[in-house]
């Protein structure tokens, strides 16, 4: 019965974590161009913040939560100062007001992503469970109350409004305090914590990995394939707004948040495939698949519309899981085998920092200026757009294939 109410305490955490990041992560571009009439390199711009605060925040947090406050509680006092900015921004409509408050935003809100894991392990740790076995099924409710944020915020109405950003700061200040009052304790780890720099913390020493010219490729992939990973959650509601006047009664257009919430449906499926796809062909080939797949996650956003091109919207859906997935898993699960024990942990927040951090900040900016390039009197025309991230993704999948040398039984083992 205890563990049952542990599971059931678990997945209410982890089901409002991400239905606060999915209330607005996918639908505030839309709002930002359409509503606020934000230039592409803004909103870009606007967007790399998530990549500014992951570059250090996750480190500073986790010493906190190490030395001096609890996990659980930590995760509550950031969460309800998220809802404090993000009411703070439902008043903001100029980019000089909303950037500064949107960097305050990610440095609270992309620690807690950490935190939530943190305060699961430690509480499935002390009643005994599985943690491997038992956490997924926890986790997976994550992506479940993401996809429902989107859905509210789509069938409400509030994908073009600041309504958006209402839904979300009630589920952060109703997340806020159930981390306080509901979550099981999860304390500093003193003895342990007076072992870990801020050095260690912030995956500085990682770096070391860079000697190694096989780790160095891999990183510097990593890096640039991790500044298209936002790109579509960035401009995807812009460019299906784009349709509205040729395709108004559309699905697509009137319900883009739906439509675009299929990615993450497919992404729960793709992690399921994702043992039978290493077991056959190893890392190197399924982080290739990974970089073919984001090519057709924009390839088919170029040559699709809302009317007779509607199958390549979706199309573009059902591949993105692949395209997430298997090179975030694959990748993390590389740089597990390929690390010496004593900074696997430093290893796994470098290649976050390189692809959620650094990564993202390129691909902010870049994929700003790439719209903007292509914009006239606030209209964008897409195509060729998305066939210059699909251009880049496939020189990112044949310059990695090429340079990348790795032997795949190596890690079958």
């Amino acid at each position: 019965m205890q563990k049952s109410k542990l599971k059931l305490q678990l997945t209410v955490m982890n089901y409002l974590q991400f239905f606060v990041w999915g209330s607005w992560l996918i639908s505030l571009g839309g709002y930002m161009m359409s509503t606020l009439h934000f230039r592409g390199m803004q909103v870009g711009s606007i967007y790399a913040t998530m990549g500014i605060a992951s570059l250090f925040m996750p480190g500073v947090v986790g010493i906190i939560a190490d030395k001096y406050i609890n996990a659980e509680k930590l995760l509550g006092i950031l969460h309800l100062i998220g809802a404090c900015i993000l009411i703070a921004l439902t008043r903001t409509t100029s980019f000089g007001g909303m950037y500064p408050l949107m960097l305050l935003l990610c440095m609270c809100y992309m620690p807690t992503i950490a935190l939530v894991n943190t305060v699961a392990y430690n509480a499935m740790g002390k009643a005994n469970m599985d943690v491997v076995k038992e956490f997924p099924p926890i986790r997976v409710w994550g992506t479940v109350g993401f996809i429902c944020a989107m859905w509210l915020v789509d069938l409400s109405g509030s994908d073009r409004s600041n309504a958006q950003l209402y839904i979300a700061a009630v589920a952060a200040a109703v997340l806020g305090i159930y981390a306080i009052c509901c979550l099981p304790c999860c304390p500093p780890n003193k003895d342990q914590s007076k072992k870990k720099s801020i050095v260690d913390a912030l995956g500085l020493n990682a770096f070391v990995l860079f000697k190694q010219k096989k780790m160095a490729i891999f990183f510097i992939f990593s890096m640039l394939l991790g500044a298209a990973l936002q790109i579509t959650n960035t401009f995807g509601n812009p460019f299906l707004d784009s349709f509205a006047s040729e395709y108004s009664d559309s699905f697509a257009v009137q319900h883009p948040n739906v439509l675009l919430s299929l990615s993450q449906m497919s992404e729960t499926l793709f992690i399921l495939a994702i043992p039978f796809f290493l077991g056959r062909y190893g890392i190197k080939k399924v982080m290739i698949m990974s970089m073919i797949a984001w090519v057709l996650r924009f390839g088919l956003f170029g040559i699709g519309n809302p009317g007779s091109g509607f199958i390549f919207l979706i199309l573009s859906m059902v591949v993105y899981g692949m395209a997430f997935d298997f090179f975030n898993i694959s990748g993390s699960l590389f740089v597990e085998k390929e690390t010496d024990a004593s900074i696997r942990g430093a290893a796994q927040g470098l290649f976050m920092i390189m692809t959620n951090g650094i990564g993202a900040i390129i691909g902010g900016f870049a994929s700003g200026k790439v719209v903007e390039m292509f914009t006239s009197d606030k209209v964008t025309n897409w195509q060729p757009v998305w066939f210059i991230f699909a251009g880049y993704a496939l020189v990112i999948a044949i310059l990695f294939s090429i340079f990348f040398k790795y032997k795949e039984q190596d890690l079958k083992k």
